[in-house]
């Protein structure tokens, strides 16, 4: 496992962990580039754009670099 590898894991981790601790803890003061929230109806969608963006990124290059 690389170094990258291992940031993107602990990242997922920490992703998952979003929504539990976003039941608890006012998520939406936090900018939405760094943790989108949306609530309807006791749903709660956490997701986050920089780790979208940068796992689009991280594809693309390893798509190319073959």
């Amino acid at each position: 496992m690389t170094l990258l590898g291992i940031a993107f894991i602990l990242i997922g981790i920490a992703l998952v962990l979003i929504p539990v601790i976003g039941n608890y803890v006012d998520l939406s003061r936090v900018p939405w580039w760094i943790i989108y929230v949306y609530r309807s109806d006791g749903f709660v969608f956490v997701t986050s754009p920089i780790l979208l963006i940068l796992s689009a990124v991280s594809i693309i290059i390893a798509i190319l670099s073959r």
